[in-house]
């Protein structure tokens, strides 16, 4: 149930793809049977396929990959969670389009991209602002 560029995360591949990742991760918890993950699918891989090496985004699956959603305390799904340097910086609950998803993603991309020393790239059609 993934697009080309949304990764799949397992508990396996967890502390690698994730908690290791140099560039920020944008992890959707999910289950097969959630009408609203389901509904939000589309809005997770036009998201991914905009941002194709700036941000990994994948989606974990919850009744699959117990042991990380309770790792997280994940009661409620869909759930979405930002790491970057292996640490949550950003958490949302419920469905969200996909501009509401670039733009929480937009502050930590170009956060990661300034210090980076790269010129931030546009992906939302609004100016980026870049961090002070």
């Amino acid at each position: 149930m993934a697009g080309t560029n949304t990764l799949t995360f397992t508990d396996a591949s967890w502390d690698r793809e994730v908690l290791n990742s140099e560039i920020p991760v944008l992890v959707d918890f999910w289950a097969e049977w959630c009408g609203p993950c389901r509904a939000m699918s589309p809005a997770i891989d036009a998201v991914a396929e905009a941002n194709v090496g700036r941000v990994k985004i994948g989606k974990l699956n919850v009744d699959e990959n117990g042991a990380t959603g309770m790792r997280y305390n994940i009661r409620s799904i869909p759930t979405l969670l930002v790491f970057k340097g292996g640490k949550v910086v950003e958490q949302r609950v419920g469905t969200m389009g996909k501009g509401d998803l670039q733009k929480m993603l937009d502050a930590h991309i170009v956060a990661a991209e300034v210090k980076d020393g790269k010129e931030p790239a546009k992906t939302s059609g609004e100016p980026v602002k870049q961090a002070s």
